[in-house]
């Protein structure tokens, strides 16, 4: 299984963020962009687990500790493109499940809608690694950058920019199952805290 453990949004600031990728989408030369479904702002990327791991990591979030809190989106960015170059279909973390290819070497983008930081999210984000750590998983040690992706290989003169902040209150996280179901990628809640 390839698991991750993530924040799944509400209806009402997908919507937001549907309306924020559409406006990209309209602007853009080509992308693949991201399905109302799939929505969501990742914690911790597990990768490919088997059930003992599954159970270690639902085991370390059971652990937690977990209040309420707001998570509100302010801006769009994107990481690559205007001049940097797509990496190719390997070895790039940004750029997982085989976005580079033909294409690569267009000035393609990960585009996303990035999300306030605040002490709260930061401390569920540090306890949860911890967890996940002392349960044997090893995890990315860049610096937690909470976003949410709107669109890959994404071809666009659109500007990063601040957006009026929307967003919710956070009662839980998820454990979820990422897979292809008839081609289409697919992400399944199988354990919440």
């Amino acid at each position: 299984m390839r698991l991750f453990i993530a924040i799944n949004l509400n209806s009402n600031t997908k919507d937001g963020l549907l309306a924020l990728r559409d406006e990209l989408r309209s602007g853009a030369e080509r992308g693949n962009f991201s399905l109302p479904e799939n929505l969501h702002l990742t914690l911790a990327f597990l990768d490919e687990c088997d059930h003992k791991q599954a159970a270690s990591a639902k085991a370390a979030m059971s652990a937690m500790r977990f209040e309420p809190f707001e998570l509100l989106i302010e801006r769009i960015g994107r990481f690559g493109g205007r001049g940097v170059k797509s990496p190719g279909p390997v070895g790039h973390p940004l750029f997982k499940e085989g976005m580079g290819g033909r294409d690569a070497g267009q000035d393609e983008a990960l585009w996303w809608a990035g999300v306030r930081v605040n002490e709260p999210m930061e401390q569920l984000h540090r306890e949860l690694n911890d967890n996940l750590i002392a349960a044997g998983f090893s995890l990315d040690t860049r610096k937690f950058s909470p976003h949410i992706t709107l669109g890959r290989r994404v071809v666009s003169d659109a500007a990063s920019r601040r957006v009026e902040p929307f967003g919710e209150t956070v009662r839980h996280i998820d454990l979820m199952k990422s897979e292809r179901i008839a081609g289409k990628l697919t992400y399944t809640a199988i354990f919440r805290k």
